[in-house]
């Protein structure tokens, strides 16, 4: 029997959400941003949609994936660009918390450069024709990511105080960061 060809929208699908959450990056900045947050009333507004668009574009990460198996349309492009996008919407949403003092640098500063040298590793391993999958730890770490920043984005909910639990989340983060570190590291030394 003779397999019929994927209509051009079924095709593109998965990278086209992709895309979608690397263009929703710029709003969620631009909510985040500090002139946005001089009155409680403006500040309001601006965590919701900052939040709303951030959690809107997380959860966009699970269906470009499911999407590309279920049309069976996996491709090279979107095996790279689904990272960056989650890397780049992950990188603006930390470093626009810090002036607004609901995130501590050091801990942007560790997360992004567990991020930058997997990177710089995934890079050497693609020259030698290799590809490094996500492990389950670093599946784990941005889950976690993208839990706790909407949560530090929106700082309370019906009165509980959920700022604290989103920092408690990007800790967590932190420790899969590292050992997931450690399963990219184990996977390029055991390379063949």
């Amino acid at each position: 029997m003779k397999t019929q060809k994927l209509p051009v929208w079924k095709r593109h699908l998965p990278n086209i959400i992709t895309w979608g959450r690397i263009a929703a990056i710029p709003a969620v900045m631009y909510f985040l941003y500090p002139s946005n947050h001089q009155d409680t009333q403006t500040e309001l507004w601006a965590d919701f949609w900052a939040t709303t668009i951030f959690a809107v574009a997380s959860i966009s990460d699970f269906f470009d994936g499911y999407f590309a198996r279920i049309f069976n349309v996996e491709t090279r492009m979107g095996m790279f660009l689904d990272p960056v996008a989650d890397k780049l919407l992950v990188t603006a949403a930390l470093i626009m918390l810090i002036p607004l003092d609901r995130i501590s640098p050091i801990l942007v500063v560790l997360l992004l450069s567990r991020d930058l040298m997997i990177n710089g590793l995934r890079a050497v391993a693609a020259g030698e024709k290799m590809t490094i999958q996500a492990s389950w730890t670093a599946k784990w770490k941005t889950g976690a990511q993208m839990t706790g920043i909407p949560f530090i984005m929106k700082r309370a909910l019906f009165d509980f105080n959920i700022l604290t639990a989103g920092q408690v989340l990007l800790w967590v983060a932190l420790i899969l960061s590292v050992l997931s570190a450690f399963d990219y590291l184990k996977a390029f030394i055991n390379r063949k």
